[in-house]
């Protein structure tokens, strides 16, 4: 959290891992989503993060998972501006999510 003002402040977090699930449309875009939430954020933006084998083999695998965050984060109503994705031999991927609170207070 960054506090912008005494009333608000930004909620900027990342979750990017590994394959927890057999379903790649259900991979990875609720849990970035709750972490602002459970900070008393409201998602603003994100940005996708992927790294995934150069197979082309795997690219239809890939575009589940980016499917199901497309679809997830529409679902929320936070636009997805962007990202960046490399080649590695085990696929990862997240989002990095921006939101805002309201009446923030500070201890």
């Amino acid at each position: 959290m960054y506090r912008v003002s005494d009333e608000e402040a930004v909620v900027l977090t990342v979750d990017f891992f590994t394959p927890i699930v057999d379903d790649p449309y259900m991979f990875a875009a609720a849990n970035s989503l709750s972490d602002v939430y459970a900070m008393g954020g409201r998602p603003v933006v994100s940005l996708n993060v992927a790294m995934f084998p150069g197979d082309p083999d795997f690219f239809p695998v890939l575009k589940q998972i980016m499917q199901g965050g497309i679809d997830k984060m529409a679902e929320a109503g936070v636009p997805i501006i962007g990202g960046h994705t490399s080649k590695d031999k085990e696929p990862k991927f997240g989002y990095t999510v921006m939101g805002r609170t309201g009446c923030l207070r500070i201890l």
